[in-house]
């Protein structure tokens, strides 16, 4: 019997159980404490006092269990998540509830966020034995921390019934539970195992790139963007890798995909026009409804995403959302020490999207100028065709589109757009705000810092250079201490060593820095990271890298996959490239490519899961460009360069004479020079950015 089909064996005898469990709902009363009031996480303080005895996750629990003979039950969430406060409100803060799992369960909180290695080990075994995932992420598992059953939201009822269930069949037959549970484990280890190919190195080729892309495409959404599907996710290293895809290529009908999903993104409802910044994802293929919670990774990866869109297609639109997006990070998620806080929740008073929607009284108070244009203009009309009756703001057209349909100057639609976004701002500003998860993630961070980079380097807005470096050197001083990394922090808060993604993240994020700025410090920071991260999380017998160096979990943790987040893995290999063209130093660049050679087989299967990956592929496969200038006008030249979408190029810069290995021996005292340089043999230098664009070829 497969993992799927016992897992399905199983679920149908826990729900052929009912069990009438009704409780009143009461009154939320600070009538228990358990042991999360000692914690700092927002989302482990939300269930501070539920009646369940929880705990965080440390050892001492797993022995607990042991002693006890009891099964743990493990929850995993995080603040910001609709779910996962919804059930904590109905579930978790039932009497009735929390009475059976303390009495048959050692029970453990966990946040995502903090601990991000917990959530992905224990996903991978949700979608084992479901097939899917999501959160909050609920396990069960016997004492040694392996898993026998694992759901998302359940309702108080289906919670119950589970447990009472599970509970049962282990009692009557636990050695059957444990080789289930044995056979899962089995299956997740064998998954973070990557051991190397007898065949050596295998670079990828151009040919082979498209034939991945090919078989990708059938999952396009031609009609609206993104991949298809109920649900739509933004997916930004997709979005960056097509983009220099159909840069390379000279590709005619991959643009015209990327600019409709970037359209529709930055259009539809998964953007905040009034307040800036993108939702979570969207919940209908059409990018119009969206989940309602603002993350920071989501934020800063957009950021990049729209800095490369403008360079390509140099869209206004695109630029306006760079500008806002920065503009909301600032306004909501900044904090005084100049970094970013992790989240703004979905909720606002137990209902999702409260602060965000608007009902039609609401609309009628505040829209007094042409109100039949607004709800034509923001989507209001449709809404209520299909039934709505509290609506979200998005856009069905572009602006020049919708003046000219409506017999508008487009001067006159801006300026009736200031007036009615001014009045519902107005009308948000007396609403509580959502909740905020203060807790600062170092990875996402790097990941902001990156952007801003970026934005600076497409605007040339000093003020987004400032800001990166100032949060960077923030950043540096709270969590790196030149030999350890912590993953997250916060006032008065457990310090937890940094994951692969923290390690790799930062150094990619110094590296950008450094091609904007030219300081030296950064190089050295970049590498620094990078070379303590391969001595942490080097995996013996393979070119990967495991995601944590903490091994007391049920297996070792080998994440190559992107998905919302590029893969620690895929970062590493890339700054790895890049470190090696900078310094000369081929041992970095083999390594990428034994790599990038272990990832081939992955990106094969399932190309739309290893966008990062395939950017890096595209490194391989075509020429790559250094791009070294040097003089005392090169600063200026580079940043000239950089505003221009050129994949497959690293743009450097050197205002005075040096020893780094891409600069050594190039320096004129009177001049400004270009060295286009492929594989360490370089053209005869140029002086000017339009001989530079032309010997590249873009």
């Amino acid at each position: 019997m497969t993992l799927r089909k016992y897992f399905k064996t199983l679920l149908l005898l826990i729900f052929s159980v009912f069990c009438a469990c009704t409780t009143t709902k009461k009154e939320r009363e600070e009538t228990h404490t358990n042991q999360l009031i000692h914690e700092t996480s927002p989302y482990l303080l939300k269930h501070a006092h539920n009646p369940v005895n929880w705990q965080p996750w440390s050892p001492d629990a797993f022995e607990t269990a042991r002693q006890q003979n009891k099964l743990v039950l493990i929850s995993v969430g995080y603040t910001s998540c609709h779910w996962c406060t919804v059930m904590e409100e109905e579930t978790f803060s039932n009497d009735t509830v929390a009475r059976f799992m303390n009495n048959n369960f050692i029970t453990i909180k966990v946040d995502r966020e903090e601990r991000p290695d917990i959530d992905q080990l224990y996903m991978t075994a949700l979608q084992l034995m479901t097939g899917s995932g999501g959160w909050p992420l609920n396990i069960i598992t016997l004492p040694n921390g392996e898993p026998i059953y694992g759901g998302t939201y359940h309702t108080k009822t289906e919670w119950l019934t589970a447990l009472k269930s599970i509970d049962s069949i282990h009692n009557a037959n636990p050695e059957k539970t444990s080789q289930y549970a044995q056979e899962v484990t089995k299956r997740i280890q064998a998954l973070n195992e990557y051991t190397p190919g007898k065949t050596g190195i295998r670079l990828p080729d151009k040919e082979s790139i498209t034939a991945n892309l090919v078989n990708w495409q059938k999952n396009w959404d031609q009609n609206y963007g993104g991949n298809t599907g109920s649900q739509k996710f933004m997916l930004p290293s997709t979005l960056c890798f097509l983009m220099d895809y159909a840069t390379l290529y000279k590709e005619e009908k991959v643009p015209d995909f990327i600019e409709l999903s970037l359209d529709n993104i930055a259009l539809k409802g998964v953007y905040d026009h009034l307040g800036g910044g993108f939702f979570r994802y969207s919940t209908d293929e059409r990018w119009e409804n969206p989940h309602f919670e603002k993350m920071l990774y989501d934020n800063a990866q957009m950021l990049s995403v729209y800095a490369k869109a403008y360079k390509l297609f140099k869209k206004p639109l695109y630029k306006k959302r760079l500008v806002e997006t920065i503009a909301f990070l600032n306004s909501d998620l900044s904090n005084d020490s100049g970094v970013f806080m992790a989240s703004l929740d979905a909720d606002l008073d137990s209902k999702e999207g409260a602060f965000y929607t608007f009902t039609q009284e609401e609309i009628s108070k505040s829209i007094t100028t042409k109100p039949e244009l607004f709800e034509w203009y923001y989507g209001i009309k449709s809404q209520k065709k299909a039934g709505k009756t509290e609506f979200n703001l998005f856009k069905t057209q572009t602006d020049a589109n919708f003046s000219k349909e409506n017999n508008l100057s487009l001067s006159v639609l801006q300026e009736l757009n200031l007036q009615w976004s001014t009045q519902l701002r107005a009308l948000r500003a007396q609403r509580k705000k959502p909740f905020k998860d203060d807790k600062i993630v170092v990875g996402w961070n790097a990941l902001a810092i990156k952007a801003l980079a970026e934005a600076f380097a497409v605007t040339t807005t000093q003020s987004y250079l400032q800001q990166a470096e100032e949060s960077y050197q923030s950043l540096m001083k709270d969590a790196w201490n030149g030999k350890i990394l912590v993953h997250s922090y916060k006032l008065n808060s457990k310090p937890l060593s940094g994951f692969l993604d923290d390690y790799t993240y930062l150094a990619s994020a110094s590296l950008r820095l450094y091609t904007v700025t030219g300081k030296v410090n950064y190089l050295k920071d970049a590498r620094l990271l990078t070379e303590t991260a391969l001595e942490k999380f080097t995996v013996k017998g393979s070119p990967l890298l495991k995601y944590t160096n903490e091994d007391n979990l049920i297996s070792p943790l080998v994440t190559t996959n992107d998905g919302v987040l590029p893969s620690g893995n895929a970062v590493m290999a890339e700054n790895l490239f890049l470190l090696s063209n900078i310094l000369y130093e081929d041992k970095f660049k083999e390594r990428a490519a034994k790599m990038t050679t272990a990832i081939i087989p992955d990106i094969e299967a399932s190309p739309a899961s290893y966008a990062y990956w395939e950017s890096l592929q595209l490194n391989f496969a075509f020429p790559f460009y250094d791009v070294a200038l040097v003089g005392k006008n090169s600063k200026a030249l580079a940043l000239e360069l950089q505003s221009y979408n050129l994949p497959n190029t690293l743009i450097l810069f050197n205002t005075s004479e040096n020893t780094i290995p891409i600069f050594e021996d190039r320096w004129q005292e009177n001049q400004t020079l270009i060295y286009i340089c492929e594989q360490r043999s370089c053209k005869y230098p140029v002086e000017t950015v339009e001989e530079t664009l032309d010997l590249l070829n873009y």
